[in-house]
């Protein structure tokens, strides 16, 4: 069976990291087929649009999609990349993995985060040169979707149960509803849930994350939270994650577009190949996606390493040690 694999650079070291990845999935012997295609700032410069139609078409026909990086046109490429693949949740680990200096080694959290409405939705007006308003969308059939999800991940996963973080104690409608529906679904799954309010979270989460695994949340506070995460364990450079649909889905560091070191060869290509390891596993390759793990665990803990992590290599040094382990 041939996989079909839409690539976006993007901008910056989307460039560089992207293509390392590919080249892991390049050497597995399994069947894709990359297109490649374009979106980001150089874009829109050229084009007057970050996100050609051909480019959104791709991601919403192809098996999943491997993006890199977006500059200023951020929100105009990864929010409709994800519509495209109609994700409904946001899988963010964040794990400190050996070798690596992190300011607290013992984490190792997953965020599955609500993908598709909150203050994200784009409800926003300027009604005067003193008013702005922003409407918060929270509806409890995503709601109860990302609880299904987030049951069968950590049923899957052999976990014991799952947070839910929220501010239900201020925002009574929408995250009520969002605590609710969830709360619902995992006790009718027989899943034992906990609740944290997030601003809490944030800072339980730093004095001892061993409290908590797995934690669903809505989207605003999935974004936040999982960037507070990334602070304990190296940064952002060291963050994946993959945006989930029913049928397709994409993958996606959570760093930037870094453009103080871009075109420079040494961004560290880590996150977006462990992004590549979970959509081997979001297609059923749980083996190799496991073997991709180790090797860049591997490679994390006895270098080469990147400048970002106290080293000197490029791109190109860590990709081939990841290789060489990989085979």
């Amino acid at each position: 069976m041939t996989h079909e694999i839409t690539v976006i650079p993007g901008d910056g070291i989307g460039q560089e990291v992207t293509p390392a990845a590919v080249e892991v999935l390049e050497a597995l012997e399994i069947d894709f087929e990359f297109h490649e295609a374009e979106a980001g700032d150089h874009v829109a410069e050229e084009t007057g649009e970050a996100l050609p139609e051909e480019t959104y078409d791709l991601a919403a026909s192809t098996d999943a999609t491997l993006f890199g990086a977006a500059g200023e046109t951020a929100a105009d490429v990864i929010l409709p990349l994800r519509e495209a693949v109609d994700s409904f949740v946001n899988v963010r680990p964040a794990k400190a993995y050996p070798g690596v200096d992190a300011l607290r080694p013992e984490t190792d959290l997953v965020f599955l985060r609500e993908n598709t409405e909150g203050v994200y939705s784009g409800h926003e007006d300027r009604l005067s040169d003193d008013l702005s308003t922003l409407t918060r969308v929270v509806t409890t059939s995503a709601s109860e979707r990302l609880a299904e999800f987030a049951c069968d991940f950590v049923e899957d996963g052999e976990y014991d149960g799952f947070h839910i973080a929220h501010k239900a104690n201020v925002m009574r409608e929408t995250d009520g509803r969002f605590r609710d529906a969830v709360l619902e679904v995992a006790d009718d799954r027989g899943v034992q849930t906990e609740e944290v309010l997030m601003d809490a979270f944030a800072t339980h989460v730093c004095l001892d994350p061993t409290q908590f695994d797995v934690v669903a949340c809505p989207n605003l506070a999935g974004d936040v939270l999982s960037d507070l995460a990334a602070g304990l364990v190296g940064g952002l450079g060291m963050l994946p994650s993959a945006n989930v649909g029913p049928d397709r889905g994409l993958f996606e560091p959570v760093h930037g577009s870094a453009p103080d070191i871009a075109g420079e060869g040494v961004a560290n290509p880590a996150a977006t190949i462990i992004s590549a390891a979970m959509l081997l596993e979001y297609l059923g390759h749980d083996e190799e996606g496991q073997a991709v793990r180790d090797a860049v665990e591997g490679v994390l803990e006895d270098g080469p390493r990147t400048p970002d992590l106290g080293g000197d290599a490029s791109t190109e040094d860590v990709t081939a040690a990841i290789l060489e382990r990989l085979n």
